[in-house]
């Protein structure tokens, strides 16, 4: 599949000319052909003209027929077959059979989507029938509903090259709403991201939707990227990154003349909390799981637990040989790109450089991968903890550090400390959980998803799911980047008053020709209005 380097543009190639980059491959150093243009501002803010245009049509289309987008782009994705693994493996240094899972993933998420925007509930109809003899005043006649925003940027992610980037949850879900979507592509896979615009141009087609309802962008984050986000057209922002990006386009969304929300998702330590009957009964268990949590994906997880807080003693101790041991022998493996590495060694250092910290264990030094990321845990006290905010700095990689505490009450004076997070996980037995209330409360305070006896990373895309958090792990806590709930940061509440019925959306009409479930008069139903 010959790639041309060019953005694509509601359907089109963009222009050759300008500014141009190449992927790196982070094994090697390399750089990989082709080179790809860097969409001028005429371009980026054609783009969203040409969605705006295609909002009107999109916006107004039946249930079905955004239904069978979704399905179209996956297999179009499919279809792409071991050009399409091949080519992120070489961009992004992970392995085919992770690419694989991720792609599965991915399809699966448009998907299951395809099948909330069928079924239509999701629209949120309320209906409160007119009461015209209600004293001391009448009741209008009330309808209302969820309706989509508007023409929406998304940003590609650099670690899930598919399930968060081009076609992934933010496109998916933004899709699903009924809104057109202008993908900001990552500069670390540029070739995967046009292979996936590609798909989703040609399922647009397929479908026969105005070409604008998707288009592909090539260029820097702070330059095109800060442009999308300021176009007026642009009616919201999904980002998934570093809290460095995140907030650079919050900003820049909030300082518009019309500020538009910004869904980001950006830092968490997704802080581990270990009692002290789960140690007596499988400490060196719990190690294991903690490693091959923090070091999967090369520690590239949003979810990665960064933080693991214990108290100190004998179980303690045995946590941690079995825990160096595991890190000793781990090998080193490629990350994502030259500037992530960097990140990491540099937030690595700030952490182990702190007084009190002490690096327990490394693995070997890599030898022949450029850029690799080499597995490590530290320790420290509860007492340095509170005393050096520094400690709570991510690093994005296979790095974890363990807290000891002498107390509980010393261990929960941690957890007060902590920003908020995606994730927090407590092990415990039947009687650790008996006193445990207190810090679960704390930790509801924290983080948008708690954990009993597991590990964060693994992300579930179902309708149960929650991935966001206080800040700073998302920008608005409360909404959902994974899962069917997804959808609702991209749609917006109308009422609708005193509406004849010929002129309601159909959702909201006397009769449900939809069959979705309303709420009629305070009553969850598919009848309908009588």
């Amino acid at each position: 599949m010959t790639l041309h380097g060019r953005s694509l543009l509601a359907g089109k190639p963009g222009a050759p000319g300008g500014a141009t980059f190449q992927a790196i491959n982070p094994a090697t150093g390399a750089a990989i052909e082709p080179a790809f243009h860097e969409a001028s501002s005429k371009e980026a803010a054609n783009a969203l003209q040409a969605a705006t245009e295609a909002f009107a049509v999109y916006r107004a289309v039946p249930a079905e027929t955004r239904a069978q987008l979704l399905d179209a782009i996956a297999t179009e994705i499919e279809q792409l077959g071991d050009a399409l693994l091949q080519r992120c493996h070489l961009e992004t240094g992970l392995p085919l059979a992770r690419l694989t899972g991720e792609r599965a993933r991915t399809c699966g998420q448009l998907r299951l989507f395809a099948q909330v925007v069928r079924e239509g509930s999701w629209i949120d109809a309320r209906i409160d029938t007119a009461l015209p003899d209600r004293q001391p005043l009448p009741r209008p006649d009330l309808r209302r509903m969820l309706l989509p925003v508007g023409p929406v940027v998304v940003f590609g992610s650099s670690n899930f090259p598919f399930a968060f980037s081009v076609a992934g949850g933010d496109t998916a879900s933004a899709l699903a709403a009924g809104c057109p979507v202008v993908v900001k592509a990552h500069r670390s896979h540029p070739g995967t991201a046009e292979l996936v615009g590609g798909a989703i141009v040609r399922a647009v087609a397929a479908v026969k939707l105005p070409a604008g309802v998707f288009s592909l962008v090539h260029g820097g984050g702070a330059t095109i990227g800060v442009e999308l986000v300021k176009h007026p057209a642009t009616a919201a922002v999904g980002f998934t990154g570093s809290h460095t990006a995140g907030r650079a386009l919050f900003d820049a969304a909030a300082s518009r003349l019309h500020p538009i929300p910004v869904f980001a998702e950006m830092s968490s330590l997704n802080p581990v909390f270990l009692l002290p009957g789960a140690m007596a009964e499988r400490g060196p268990a719990i190690a294991q799981g903690l490693f091959q949590s923090f070091t999967l994906g090369v520690g590239q997880f949003c979810t990665k637990p960064g933080l693991v807080f214990a108290l100190r003693g004998t179980e303690a101790e045995k946590f941690l040989e079995a825990l160096s041991a595991a890190v000793k022998a781990a090998p080193c493996a490629s990350m994502l790109s030259p500037g992530i590495e960097r990140a990491f060694k540099d937030n690595q250092g700030k952490v182990t450089a702190i007084g009190g910290v002490t690096v327990l264990a490394s693995a070997a030094a890599p030898s022949a991968t450029k850029t690799a990321g080499q597995p490590s845990v530290a320790v420290t006290s509860a007492k340095t903890f509170l005393r050096e905010p520094a400690l709570a700095t991510e690093a994005f990689g296979p790095f974890t550090v363990v807290i000891l505490g002498e107390t509980s009450a010393e261990l929960e004076a941690c957890a007060r400390t902590l920003e908020g997070q995606l994730t927090a996980t407590v092990h415990g037995n039947a009687a650790d959980f008996a006193s445990v209330a207190p810090l679960l409360a704390l930790l509801e305070q924290k983080a948008g998803r708690l954990l009993l006896n597991g590990f964060p990373t693994g992300v579930e895309v179902s309708p149960a799911m929650n991935h966001g958090g206080p800040y700073p792990a998302t920008s608005d806590v409360r909404f959902t980047s994974v899962g069917t709930a997804a959808l609702l940061r991209f749609a917006r509440p109308v009422c609708y008053q005193n509406y004849p019925d010929a002129l309601l959306p159909v959702a909201l009409r006397n009769r449900n020709a939809p069959g979705s479930m309303r709420l009629v008069n305070g009553v969850l139903t598919r009848d309908d209005v009588k």
